[in-house]
């Protein structure tokens, strides 16, 4: 289908940076001729909240995870229909605007935006363009502020932005392509995400049965004889390992920070590491304590860490020596152990689950003691079986990350041929027209289930019925 996919073979200079040449048989007009604003306000508040996101458009607020209150009543709040284009003026350069499928009400702040001529301008076909990277950029030149994050972009700046007008049929078939290529894309994506939380899954078995002793790594299989370890979390163990208290494994490490020490920090997805390298692996600047620098906790290579959020996900390794913030413990082994054993038994899932059970959790985010760490009793197997037992699974883990690596690079790789794909159909670069009278009339939903939703066209249809509701004729607001 995208394969055959080519150029028009006649085309114009549009005159627009961003959009470049066009088709000569279509238009390019500012957004005021094709749009008009409304402001329609509930007198009741019991319409179906929405929201806008910049990754879907317009959506139910319970549907996605929003972090701003409910206001007491929505009285006097805006109101859109199926069809209208919604926007959020603060962050449209970024993605936050689309056509909605759905009545209901929306902040008072966003704009509300319905098509002169519903019955020759296809609304699907406005979405992709509005929310397509160089119309985003346009609208990003088009706001005015101080900051990124408060870009303001006003009606008028917005009904003058220049955009492509193909013909009404053409609109459709673009629209008609595009949802197909979202419905294949998605199906595919989904099946990748699907495979990633398999092989954690996966890994987090192998790390859990590998660290008990379920199974004997060398030969894949349970060990020949088991005794009760008298530990619940534990159950029973293989004959010739022992179980031993934690305080007879590991210690609180004392000393407080050196005058060279570098500042660490305690993270769940990379262990103990120096705060520099976790600012450049995130993209992003953490708070640095600048202040009682000494009384931080010294931290030495292959210590452990009792961080703030232990609870959820273990102890952590440390991976270089430096300082840590006061109220961490820092555990040092007291006896000759493999660290990378107890590395990958301090994030097991059956460890985790048992060191959450010594903390009542009046709280979020309670803190952990040295006293619920001893409260844990940890296995200790032979020393060389320890080593035994790491590297096995350092070389599964590297065979599995190496897989989950693979499935997200192909993620990544897809939504962006995704997105350069809508930017040149939706620009005129590439013609749909064939591919999208050729695409079945019924469409498989994108997790690739045997459930069919029905073309485009109708689905609106259906969605505006569902309502009830039809959109009250109003006059244009601010065209």
């Amino acid at each position: 289908m995208i394969a055959e996919l080519k150029p028009y073979t006649e085309v114009k200079n549009s005159g627009i940076g961003w959009l470049g040449s066009v088709p000569t048989h279509w238009h390019v007009v500012r957004v005021k001729q094709v749009f008009f604003g409304v402001d329609v306000r509930s007198s009741t508040g019991r319409e179906e909240l929405l929201t806008v996101s910049s990754d879907r458009g317009v959506v139910p607020r319970k549907s996605v995870s929003v972090t701003m209150f409910k206001a007491e009543s929505y009285v006097g709040h805006k109101l859109c229909w199926p069809g209208d284009l919604v926007i959020n003026s603060l962050w449209a350069w970024a993605g936050g605007l689309g056509i909605s499928n759905f009545h209901g009400l929306i902040s008072s702040a966003y704009g509300v935006y319905r098509l002169r001529d519903p019955n020759s301008q296809e609304g699907k076909f406005f979405h992709r363009l509005f929310r397509s990277v160089p119309f985003n950029y346009e609208l990003k030149v088009r706001s005015q502020g101080i900051w990124t994050s408060r870009l303001l972009l006003s009606d008028s700046a917005f009904y003058s932005a220049p955009i492509p007008l193909p013909p009404y049929s053409e609109q459709k078939s673009i629209a008609r392509f595009l949802n197909h290529l979202e419905l294949l894309t998605e199906r595919y994506i989904r099946a990748k995400e699907k495979l990633i939380t398999l092989l954690e899954e996966q890994k987090q078995v192998m790390i859990h049965d590998a660290v008990t002793g379920r199974i004997d790594v060398c030969s894949g299989k349970p060990y020949p004889a088991y005794k009760p370890s008298g530990i619940e979390w534990l159950g029973d163990v293989p004959n010739h390992w022992k179980v031993s208290r934690a305080k007879r494994v590991f210690w609180p490490r004392t000393e407080y920070a050196r005058p060279d020490d570098i500042q660490l920090s305690a993270t769940q997805a990379f262990g103990v590491i120096a705060q520099q390298k976790y600012e450049e692996r995130i993209g992003r600047k953490v708070t640095k304590v600048l202040r009682h620098l000494d009384k931080r906790r010294h931290v030495e290579v292959d210590d452990f860490v009792i961080s703030m959020r232990s609870f959820q996900g273990g102890v952590e390794r440390a991976w270089e020596s430096g300082c840590i913030r006061s109220y961490y413990i820092v555990l040092r082994p007291v006896t000759k152990l493999s660290v990378d054993y107890y590395s990958h038994l301090f994030k097991s899932i059956g460890y985790i689950a048992a060191l959450q059970l010594t903390a009542n959790f009046i709280r979020d985010g309670q803190d952990l003691n040295f006293s619920n760490f001893c409260q844990v009793d940890l296995p200790f197997p032979p020393r060389s079986e320890q080593k035994e037992i790491s590297d096995a699974l350092n070389d599964a883990m590297a065979n599995i990350a190496s897989s989950i690596n693979r499935a997200n690079r192909e993620i990544e790789l897809l939504r962006e041929y995704r997105t350069r794909l809508i930017t040149d159909v939706v620009t005129g670069k590439l013609d749909v027209r064939e591919a999208a009278a050729n695409l079945p009339e019924m469409e498989a939903i994108a997790d690739g289930s045997d459930e069919k939703i029905p073309a485009e066209s109708d689905s609106q249809q259906s969605n505006t019925t569902l309502h009830n509701e039809e959109p009250p004729t109003v006059p244009g607001v601010g065209s």
